[in-house]
């Protein structure tokens, strides 16, 4: 048994949130005074979590990325991850980070044989990345990057490209991937700040993005990327590494989608623009088997939206939720 989608396309990929607590407040991510969170016994505990992956797992998906808020946050989640790594049908456990928590355990994450990680980072400056993020923790986060740079994890830079604010510092990123061995990836902002708690001056989008790449660099070699990656990747010639960019909120990338999401409450999403379908946690609490859980995602997988248009205009409210309660 395999999961797929009404249009053929094989679900391999689960985005899975560990929590919805995290130690940064960014401003495109939450509102200043932070979230309601959840009580910790509406999570999803790691037990239950382990035991959704292994079912998936048994039924096609073989990456995982593990988002939150902020994984690191979270207590035991390093042991955790160590459970995950005996599941021999995943090919890939990737961690989506701040960065501020984790420079202690790089060498364990290598050890786990965890694939990459993907460092969120959007300002190279340290005032405007304390302006961002609301917190002062630039030089901790920078000296993650170089530890883990150095690591035999792989590394990519998420910039989450805001208008107004950091889209100066586009080419001292690309600049990055000179000396470096990182994939740096630019990301269209989203509309999951809370209802507009942040206002976007001008929309800085995909084209809008490589054209100014493209204005600063004689040269611009195309990357090859598989069908379903989220970005589309380039290199300078000679640069050491690549840079990429997620159409997020152009949404050019949902036609060979092989992604699921399933929130910190336990929330299953086939798009991160849809508002949800089911609950796995109460379906777990509530004595499901496994079979039966297998049934039910292939059952929900069936009618993934064909993209993120058609799943945001299915919504019964506009797409406003925190990305820290969607899972990243």
């Amino acid at each position: 048994m395999q999961l797929r989608d009404k249009f053929g396309r094989k679900i391999s990929y689960l985005r899975l949130a560990i929590t919805d607590r995290c130690n940064l407040r960014c401003q495109y991510c939450m509102p200043a005074q932070g979230i309601n969170i959840v009580d910790r016994k509406d999570l999803l505990s790691y037990k239950e979590m382990y035991r959704i992956i292994r079912v998936l797992s048994e039924l096609g998906v073989d990456k995982v990325r593990l988002t939150g808020g902020e994984p690191f946050v979270r207590r035991d989640f390093v042991n955790f991850l160590e459970s995950l790594s005996f599941n021999d049908k995943l090919q890939e456990i990737n961690i989506t980070t701040n960065g501020a928590l984790i420079s202690n355990h790089i060498e364990k994450l290598e050890e786990l044989n965890i694939n990459a990680i993907n460092l969120s980072i959007d300002s190279l400056q340290k005032e405007k990345f304390a302006k961002i993020t609301r917190r002062d923790v630039y030089e901790n986060v920078f000296d993650t990057l170089l530890k883990l740079e150095k690591s035999k994890l792989k590394l990519k830079l998420n910039i989450v490209v805001q208008s107004g604010f950091n889209t100066d510092e586009i080419i001292d990123f690309v600049e990055l991937s000179k000396e470096k061995d990182i994939a740096v990836r630019f990301i269209e902002e989203m509309p999951f700040n809370g209802k507009g708690q942040r206002a976007m001056e001008e929309v800085w989008d995909f084209n809008k993005i490589i054209n100014l790449i493209k204005d600063n660099y004689k040269d611009i070699e195309n990357v090859f990327s598989k069908k379903t990656s989220t970005s589309r990747n380039y290199k300078i010639p000679n640069y050491k590494g690549t840079f990429g960019i997620i159409p997020a909120f152009t949404r050019t990338i949902c036609n060979d989608c092989n992604r699921i999401r399933i929130t910190a409450t336990g929330m299953f999403k086939n798009c991160l623009f849809d508002g949800g379908v089911f609950n796995v946690r109460d379906f777990i609490r509530n004595g499901a088997s496994d079979e039966e859980l297998k049934q039910l995602f292939i059952s929900t997988v069936h009618h993934k939206p064909e993209n993120g248009f058609v799943a945001e205009a299915s919504r019964d409210n506009d797409v406003s939720e925190s990305m820290s309660t969607i899972g990243g």
